[in-house]
């Protein structure tokens, strides 16, 4: 028996996160992040990649976003819808 998986990309996994939160009220860039990394530890996207890819997609998908990782250009918290 063969098991086939199709490739999935960092930029679909970004964004099948992105639409499995959308009814949680807003999207938390440091757990999407942290869940993203767990499902594909091989990831060589750096966070700021992956914060401007889920960005876009919440965007996309009129999703409420937390820009809650800690990144070298600010440390503050900001929320956007």
């Amino acid at each position: 028996m063969t098991n086939t998986y199709r490739t999935v990309t960092v930029e679909k996994a970004a964004e099948a996160y992105v639409l499995s939160r959308g009814k949680a009220g807003f999207l938390s860039i440091a757990q999407a992040i942290r869940a993203i990394r767990t499902l594909m530890p091989d990831c060589r996207a750096s966070d700021r990649e992956l914060e401007e890819m889920l960005a876009t997609a919440c965007i996309v998908h009129s999703v409420p976003v937390a820009f809650d990782a800690a990144t070298a250009d600010s440390a503050t918290s900001r929320l956007h819808s």
